[in-house]
């Protein structure tokens, strides 16, 4: 009896040996693993190349706000802002993985795949794309174009070669209105410099509606876009939900109310003003009359020059 009670006492202690061995290996790769995992979660972090316009504010509301838990929104990706037209050299040169991309910007800019459903567009006057004139818009020679977007230029020139008499001279100018019709006969101005116009002064054409008049479609401005290569191992309906998702809850009554509250100063605007450009003159949806009017666009823009020739448009 008491030489097997000796085996048992020595068999303990041979596995409490073990145990106590082993276990600083296992925190050490416990650690490891963890320290690993949070390196891997950092590097996988997509990249968002986002405009500051008051026009974008609902689609950033989650990565703004935390909506939908920070792990599902802003936690997963990188954001840095800046100009349309920055956003889609930021995609072509690999520098941001995602962005809200101006429409034409789309003809330039290979590999791309589209978010489903979402966008900045227009099926009525849109008020944020104007061309500023001191005369008759059929009496302009010259015209100052705003290069902060592609699309609004290409617009612009699609408009007066098609519907009002012809192109005209255009030069790339910073967005000065005071500076652009000292220079030229009109001006094209975009987002927010366009809504604080005093219209009242001016000879104004808000090119969407103008848009919308000639050629009877809807019009869309921007869109989000991912770099194809950048989707490598990841679930694109899980990313395309995540987007439309934070779209969704910013349209609440609630969120476009303090939107409306947050931006009114900032702009020197009456909330009453900001309220009804995010509820009526902006349209957040990549619809079919949408599409129609972007295939459109793409079309108009090739005959006159202003545009590459069409692309595919290829959705995530």
């Amino acid at each position: 009896m008491a030489s097997r009670e000796a085996e048992f006492a020595l068999v303990a202690a041979f596995v409490a040996i073990v145990v106590t061995l082993a276990l600083p290996w296992r925190r050490v790769n416990d650690g490891a693993h963890i320290a690993f995992g949070r390196i891997r979660n950092v590097m996988s972090r997509l990249k968002i190349s986002a405009i500051s316009y008051l026009n974008t504010a609902p689609l950033m509301w989650d990565f703004e706000h935390g909506g939908s838990g920070q792990s599902g929104a802003a936690a997963d990706f990188e954001i840095s802002y800046t100009i349309p037209s920055a956003c889609a050299r930021a995609l072509g040169e690999g520098t941001a993985d995602i962005g809200i991309v101006p429409a034409a910007a789309y003809t330039t800019v290979p590999d791309l795949a589209i978010i489903p459903d979402v966008a900045i567009a227009a099926r009525r006057a849109v008020r944020s794309i104007l061309l500023v004139s001191k005369m008759p818009i059929g009496q302009v020679n010259t015209v100052a174009l705003d290069t902060s977007s592609m699309t609004s230029v290409a617009l612009t020139k699609i408009l007066f070669a098609k519907w009002l008499g012809g192109a005209r001279e255009y030069s790339a100018m910073a967005p000065n209105l005071d500076l652009m019709l000292g220079s030229c006969d009109a001006a094209l101005l975009i987002g927010d410099p366009a809504l604080q116009v005093d219209r009242s002064r001016f000879v104004t054409l808000d090119l969407a509606e103008e848009w919308i008049r000639c050629a009877g479609k809807s019009f869309v401005f921007a869109f989000w876009a991912i770099r194809q290569q950048a989707l490598a191992g990841r679930d694109a309906r899980a990313i395309a939900r995540v987007f439309q998702t934070s779209r969704d809850h910013g349209l609440h009554s609630e969120n476009l109310e303090a939107i409306a509250q947050d931006w009114a100063p900032r702009l020197n605007l009456s909330v009453e003003s900001v309220r009804t450009y995010l509820v009526r003159n902006i349209h957040y949806y990549l619809d079919p009359p949408c599409l129609e009017g972007l295939a459109l666009f793409y079309r108009y823009g090739a005959e006159v020059g202003a545009l590459p020739q069409p692309p595919e448009i290829r959705f995530l």
